[in-house]
């Protein structure tokens, strides 16, 4: 099924009960009638793994329907959601016991709160975990982005993820039309990674060679905390690719403007993805600076030269004890 090892991410909507202090997106959603349709997303290729996003997902009433389409053209799907509309996600999981969860959490009760702006948001996400996992839902997990405010939090919420047997994704703050933001920033960026050292020696003192990859992962957002290049090439555009709700084809979530490839009501998959525009956007992405460090880019590169995180984990979980030190970094005064 999967088609050269393609990674999809799917926007299906704008709108957003969140009011995150990182995203502006919900100052500026999608009208459900502008949104894509079951006979669009028909068009889209075979892929390796999908992940569903927005916006909040779980806001589209047809999300079953969607999820019912894509299973049709890939093996592994994910959405990510805020976790406020439980009985949604429930039902859905029920319906799909396979897909994967994973909830955005951005610090403990009174920080995930204030991030995120969602009454109660912190419990009812909590909630939602708790019934996935007390259903037996193989698939689920929660992440957070982390930031001067609730970088404290961060070892906190992945012993939890622990205790719940859960996955436990990262990320930190960027900027692009995607997140309708030009001013995130981390101030402290001393403290922030001081705190990402103390989860990534976590992480490689387990027995779990997939958390000690993410051990990688969290050293490259460190890497970009420091505004450093990136520790690997981006080929978004190539191994993957975004459809925003009105059905254009983009490499990425993380450029200033949209480098749009094609429009998927306009043109068929083929037509899009060896045509004349995706071929100048991937000039474009080879020579972009902005050295995001997403996990939707990071990923397929990190599998495409395991190598490279290969020897990190070697040298750190292995020659150096499962222990990594900030001051390894030359960058970090």
């Amino acid at each position: 099924m999967a088609k050269n090892n393609l990674h999809g991410s799917i926007i299906i909507t704008y709108r957003c009960n969140a009011r995150c202090n990182m995203c502006n997106c919900f100052k500026d959603p999608s009208r459900p009638e502008d949104e894509i349709d079951l006979e669009t997303l028909k068009k889209l290729p075979d892929m390796a793994f999908t992940n569903i996003t927005g916006g909040e997902p779980f806001i589209r009433k047809d999300i079953g329907d969607i999820v019912e389409l894509l299973y049709k053209k890939t093996p592994r799907i994910v959405i990510s959601t805020n976790g406020y509309f439980t009985d949604r996600i429930i039902e859905l999981c029920e319906r799909f016991p396979e897909i994967g969860i994973r909830i955005s959490i951005e610090g403990l009760e009174e920080t995930n709160n204030a991030i995120r702006g969602i009454p109660d948001g912190f419990n009812r996400g909590y909630c939602t975990l708790k019934k996935l996992v007390d259903m037996g839902h193989k698939d689920v997990g929660f992440g957070m982005t982390v930031q001067d405010m609730n970088c404290h939090d961060l070892v906190p919420l992945y012993e939890m993820a622990n205790e719940l047997g859960m996955e436990f994704a990262t990320a930190t703050l960027h900027n692009s039309f995607y997140f309708r933001k030009t001013d995130n920033k981390i101030d402290n960026k001393r403290m922030v990674a001081e705190e990402f050292e103390k989860l990534i020696n976590r992480l490689l003192q387990s027995n779990s060679p997939k958390k000690w990859a993410r051990g990688y992962f969290n050293h490259g957002l460190i890497n970009y905390i420091y505004d450093q290049p990136r520790l690997l090439p981006c080929e978004m555009g190539t191994n993957g690719f975004f459809l925003d709700p009105f059905g254009n084809v983009l490499p990425c979530n993380g450029s200033t403007e949209k480098m749009t490839m094609g429009n998927l009501h306009e043109m068929t998959w083929d037509e899009i993805w060896n045509g004349e525009q995706a071929a100048k956007v991937r000039e474009q992405v080879k020579h972009c600076s902005k050295n995001c460090w997403m996990i939707g880019s990071a990923s397929p590169a990190m599998k495409q030269r395991i190598w490279v995180p290969g020897w990190w984990i070697i040298k750190h979980k292995f020659l150096k004890g499962g222990h990594y030190s900030l001051s390894e970094n030359k960058f970090i005064d």
